[in-house]
C-alpha cells in the first residue's frame, strides 16, 4: 500500500539530542509536513556502537495511529547496531490527534559527540 493511500504523510520536526543521548539526531526524510510529534524520545547511542564507532542514518518506518500513538514501527534501514535503539525510541513518541491514520519514515542520524 503506498503511502498517499495510507493516510496523511507523518510530520517530524528536527530535534537534537541532549547530554544522556549525545551524537543522536531525529529527523522527518520528506518535505511534506502534516502531522507534528508532540513528545520525542531520543535514541540512546548503544555503548557497542560508540565503542565500534559506528555512525549513521537509521531509517524506521511508522504507522501513527489517530489518537497519535505509534500503532507500528520498523526498521527499513541502517546499521544493525543502531536500530533496535531507534526502533525503542520512536515507538515512545506522541504525535498530534488526527482523523486517519499516518505513515511516514523517520531519520535517526547517529554521530560521535563532538
Amino acid at each position: 500500500m503506498s503511502l498517499r493511500r495510507t493516510g496523511a504523510l507523518l510530520a517530524v520536526v528536527a530535534v537534537v539530542a541532549g547530554p544522556s543521548t549525545s551524537g543522536v539526531r531525529a529527523q522527518d526524510s520528506d518535505s511534506e509536513i502534516v502531522r507534528r510529534a508532540k513528545t520525542k524520545v531520543p535514541p540512546v547511542y548503544p555503548d557497542l556502537a560508540r565503542k565500534m564507532n559506528i555512525t549513521g542514518v537509521v531509517k524506521v518506518q511508522v504507522v501513527v495511529a489517530p489518537n497519535g500513538t505509534v500503532k507500528d514501527a520498523k526498521v527499513v534501514g541502517g546499521h544493525p547496531v543502531l536500530a533496535n535503539a531507534a526502533l525503542e525510541a520512536v515507538k515512545k513518541w506522541r504525535f498530534e490527534p488526527a482523523a486517519v491514520e499516518s505513515t511516514g519514515v523517520v531519520d535517526f542520524k547517529f554521530e560521535p559527540h563532538q
